[in-house]
């Protein structure tokens, strides 16, 4: 039987699944695009080549196994785009809830089947169909489950919204002993700069105390307030629209003292080793061009 424990972002990380490039596929047609980033890329003509992708999640699996993490991988489905593992499934405490995501990804549970069949029957979630939710919208905090979310009265047109109001209601019946909070966040189909596409894409605890995020990533000022009461003006890293279309806030920590980033996250690592914490830095600029990056490649199953 396969242990479960996440009760919050940084703790010593034990098991994780992390995804795989090694049989992408094409690149998508515009018509295909989940996010504006991919889109631009294809549009350019930028999109990130398979090999490219295989060698940043590489060098991601080599410093978590270094760090003594046990990394399993979803089984390969062909021609398939499987890294965004956090999308398909996460776990809160010792429970396991599958992600309700955009009906084209439905393949890529499948592919973590053999993992998931491990997990004890009456720790598994299955959300109703009218619970739309991502593991990139949920994270952890000791007490606290915050969800990013999207309240527009349109928010069926958006594929960049990916978690609902239902969600929140559905995981404050499920956790009822956690203050459950959510976050509603910009949208936009078309500018990557102006789309938190998840709340980890502006939102992320780091070492014990510390938090990176970005303002303007929320549509209510009084949400941003909330963050700033619960860590402390002083303990953020504030990023900047930029910042936040680079993925700064996509981290990975694997303990309060070690965290994962991007090399050319230059003024963000030098802030995290000016807290005390030990930054390995990986390349990761290419699978980011999806907008995603290490936070979301990564399903944590135990962490201390």
């Amino acid at each position: 039987m396969l242990k479960l424990s996440v009760r919050n972002e940084t703790n010593k990380l034990r098991a994780v699944i992390l995804g795989r490039a090694d049989s992408n596929g094409p690149t998508p047609t515009e018509s295909e695009a989940y996010d504006p980033k991919s889109l631009e890329h294809i549009r350019m003509g930028t999109y990130p080549a398979e090999a490219d992708m295989v060698k940043e999640l590489e060098a991601f699996q080599h410093v978590l196994e270094k760090h003594g993490v046990e990394v399993l991988r979803p089984h390969r489905v062909e021609n398939m785009n499987q890294i965004f593992t956090r999308d398909i499934g996460f776990v809160v405490d010792d429970v396991f809830i599958k992600a309700n995501i955009l009906p084209d990804r439905a393949d890529e549970w499948a592919a973590i089947q053999g993992i998931v069949n491990q997990v004890d029957r009456q720790k598994l979630v299955f959300p109703p169909e009218e619970v739309h939710i991502e593991g990139g919208d949920v994270l952890v905090w000791h007490d606290h489950i915050l969800i990013g979310t999207y309240t527009g009265a349109d928010y069926s047109e958006y594929n960049t919204a990916r978690t609902n109001a239902a969600a929140i209601l559905f995981m404050q019946e499920l956790f009822p002993h956690k203050k459950v909070k959510g976050f509603d966040l910009i949208k936009s189909m078309t500018d990557a700069r102006a789309n938190a596409l998840h709340l980890d894409c502006c939102f992320q605890p780091v070492g014990n105390d510390k938090a990176i995020v970005y303002e303007g990533g929320f549509r209510n000022p009084a949400e941003y307030q909330y963050l700033v009461d619960l860590f402390g003006i002083e303990n953020l890293f504030q990023i900047t629209a930029e910042e936040m279309y680079e993925m700064f806030s996509n981290v990975f920590s694997i303990s309060p003292e070690v965290v994962v980033s991007e090399r050319q996250f230059t003024r963000l690592n030098h802030w995290l080793r000016e807290q005390g914490l030990h930054v390995e830095e990986i390349p990761y600029h290419e699978i980011g061009k999806q907008e995603g990056l290490l936070r979301c490649s990564t399903l944590p199953l135990y962490r201390d």
